[in-house]
């Protein structure tokens, strides 16, 4: 976002801000009004500011991040002078994951909040998936050339497939799959879903676009990699009104030269428009010398709304590495690898919580904008 350039005093200063804006403090009121008769316990405010500070300082566990707290004067006095248990912080996380629909809202709000000082979050996404390793023993076999391991310390992991990046070999890897749609202007998340490796990629597109829908977020395009090149996953953009902004692989049909713009005696045909009523996208003679001098194409994975050849298209499609910085930012600025944690249930709430405090980051990097002198 633009407003990134401009930061808080510090950390501490950063968290207190975090529980002050409106979307966490409902989370706090309507967490308070959920409580059960009994022993009062660590206030409600203290445990969420505990876990909104877990991400910002990167911290991979919460007896690390209880330390901190137990060290750090400044976030002491935010989170209220007490330092919680780490059987408190446990209980209070069970409790948001029976409370799901509390934390489900908070989201809801913090991503209307961010569209609401932002007015381009959201309008051009990026759709990807990410691995996260479980914490638990990776290796598939129970010794060398031995048989294969059959009991696993995460037993809701799975085994799936990731792409080599930077120096890393890819292959197969144990653990989860991260699928998320990501502002390609802003590069913050938009909507995510947190499954098992060996499920498939294409599987998760409807399901944040319909996540995105219910968010108020009416998304024009979405880029995606290759891998997300399949007829299912075009129709199910289009028909939601995205215009996909998609890689073609290597198909027979591909490799026929059929993706490419018709031609005729005068040369190739000019693309003049999309018709979305029509599903169906124009093309035109050069010269207009040929009868007709116009034709329509039906929209299909070889004949999107946008051609691969416009460079529109071209520069829609670089808008895709904007998915692969916001992982970057969540796992390694955010503490949202290495997972500390077992079990799908924790693993998605680790990553509801890791993404909310990024957006609420944002949200209070804007703030701080607004708030500034003008020159």
């Amino acid at each position: 976002m633009a407003a990134s350039t401009v930061h808080l005093r510090s950390d501490a200063d950063r968290v207190a801000a975090l529980l002050e804006l409106p979307p966490v403090a409902a989370l706090i009121r309507a967490l308070e009004d959920s409580r059960w008769t009994g022993r009062p316990g660590y206030p409600v405010r203290t445990m969420v500011g505990v876990t909104l500070a877990k991400s910002v300082y990167a911290l991979p566990t919460w007896s690390r991040t209880l330390r901190l707290v137990a060290e750090h004067d400044a976030l002491r006095t935010v989170l209220g002078g007490v330092v919680p248990s780490d059987d408190a912080v446990y209980r209070f996380t069970a409790k948001l994951r029976e409370h799901r629909h509390l934390l489900d809202a908070a989201l809801d709000a913090t991503v209307r909040a961010v569209k609401a000082t932002r007015p381009d979050y959201g309008v051009d996404v990026a759709i990807d998936g990410s691995d996260l390793p479980a914490y638990a023993n990776g290796q598939k076999y129970v010794y060398n050339h031995g048989p294969e391991r059959e009991r696993f310390s995460d037993p809701d992991a799975s085994w799936g497939h990731r792409s080599s990046v930077g120096t890393r070999k890819g292959g197969g890897y144990y653990g989860y799959k991260l699928h998320a749609a990501v502002c390609a202007r802003t590069e913050l998340p938009v909507a995510w879903t947190t499954r098992t490796a060996r499920e498939s990629e294409h599987g998760h597109v409807a399901g944040l676009l319909d996540t995105m829908a219910r968010r108020g977020i009416a998304p024009a395009t979405a880029a995606l990699d290759k891998g997300y090149d399949a007829s299912d996953v075009h129709a199910t953009l289009i028909d939601r009104g995205v215009r996909p902004v998609i890689a073609l692989m290597e198909t027979a049909r591909v490799k026929r030269g059929e993706h490419k713009p018709p031609t005729c005696e005068h040369g190739t045909w000019t693309f003049a428009g999309a018709d979305d009523k029509r599903g169906a996208t124009q093309w035109r003679c050069p010269t207009k010398a040929c009868t007709p001098a116009s034709r329509w194409i039906k929209y299909d994975r070889l004949h999107p709304p946008i051609p691969h050849t416009t460079a529109r298209w071209k520069s829609l499609y670089r808008g895709r590495t904007s998915v692969e910085r916001a992982f970057g930012r969540l796992k390694n600025e955010a503490g949202l690898t290495p997972l500390r944690l077992r079990g799908l249930d924790r693993v998605s709430l680790h990553v509801d919580l890791t993404i909310l405090t990024t957006l609420a980051v944002a949200l209070t990097r804007a703030s701080a904008v607004e708030q500034l002198p003008a020159a």
